[in-house]
């Protein structure tokens, strides 16, 4: 991930479908203990807990206006998630990979008890937010500057996952590639009532410029596309909402905000997803996730990043929670 300060400095002040994955996750939030399907929406709670969520915001930008009631079964805004991020291959990528499995998950499972006494009304789910596709200097052998990773490393994904009944997240770098050609070879996955999405424009090179050279970015249409896509799984599956994360951490990376499609099989997330100091970060997501606001807000928190400059610690999950609006999904990098 690329830091804040790239943009000015004034501007930025699951068959559960593997067997037993999540049983308590899934029947806790699409069916009851009988196996019948989730009872209707309470739209009354539903609009109680985004207030909530809007944490007092004086905009009138949250909650979000004439956005869909979800299907039954939504885990947002019922539960808060706690996700960790990387990649396997790579100690370098994030959290996920940093670490043994079983450690990892031990730290996964502590910082999902802080988030718990931080907002002791809200549960906690955790999840493993992985990155699938990940984007490469190099053009490669499809000459997309996009590396696949193979079945068998999302497999090891949601084997941990079922471990301490995670959701899972696949996310997709597209480098030069796009998210309609990605996202459909991720279908036996997007199939699983546990598994959901996430894409990140940092690494959609429309432009032709090499990852890591500049900053990317998704439309709009992008987007209504990916929500389209999942909505259709979920009607011809049967399955619960599906979430759906894109990060940001400028302006330029999300166009044309204000065209993109809700759906009450989707619920979309924008990701706060730069690092730096508090202020810096806090004020990344007033500019960027809380005046453009789509429906949900995620803030991502980086381990090592955040604390590398003064003062050297990382945002508290109280501060977090004191975001108008409060983000709702959380992600450690």
């Amino acid at each position: 991930m690329k830091r804040i300060t790239r943009v000015s400095a004034l501007l930025i002040v699951t068959v559960v479908f593997l067997t037993g994955c999540s049983n308590r996750v899934f029947a806790r939030l699409t069916k009851d203990t009988s196996g019948k399907s989730a009872p209707a929406l309470d739209t009354l709670r539903y609009d109680s807990l985004m207030t909530r969520l809007a944490n007092g915001d004086k905009t009138g930008k949250w909650p979000v206006k004439n956005a869909p009631y979800p299907l039954p079964g939504a885990i947002l805004p019922f539960n808060r998630i706690v996700a960790y991020y990387g990649n396997l291959y790579s100690k370098n990528m994030g959290v996920l990979g940093q670490y043994a499995p079983k450690e990892m998950l031990a730290k996964l499972k502590g910082e999902v008890k802080v988030w718990e006494a931080a907002d002791t009304l809200t549960p906690v789910v955790p999840a493993l937010h992985y990155i699938c596709v990940t984007a490469q200097a190099d053009a490669g052998r499809n000459g997309l500057h996009n590396l696949r990773m193979p079945f068998s490393q999302i497999d090891k994904v949601l084997d941990m996952a079922k471990e301490i009944n995670a959701l899972v997240f696949l996310d997709i770098q597209v480098g030069f590639s796009t998210v309609k050609t990605e996202l459909p070879l991720l279908e036996k996955y997007m199939r699983m009532p546990n598994v959901h999405l996430g894409i990140d424009p940092e690494f959609s090179m429309k432009e032709g410029s090499v990852p890591g050279k500049r900053i990317g970015t998704f439309d709009a249409d992008d987007i209504n596309y990916v929500t389209g896509y999942l909505s259709n799984l979920t009607k011809k599956y049967n399955l619960p909402p599906k979430i759906f994360v894109i990060h940001r951490f400028t302006k330029r990376m999300v166009t044309n905000y204000k065209d993109i499609k809700l759906r009450n099989e989707v619920q979309v997330v924008m990701d706060m997803d730069g690092w730096g100091g508090p202020e810096l970060k806090k004020g990344t997501y007033k500019y960027f996730i809380a005046q453009e606001p789509v429906q949900f807000t995620g803030f991502k928190l980086f381990y090592k990043n955040d604390i590398k400059n003064a003062p050297h610690r990382m945002l508290t999950p109280k501060e977090v929670l004191s975001l108008k609006p409060s983000p709702i999904y959380i992600q450690y990098q």
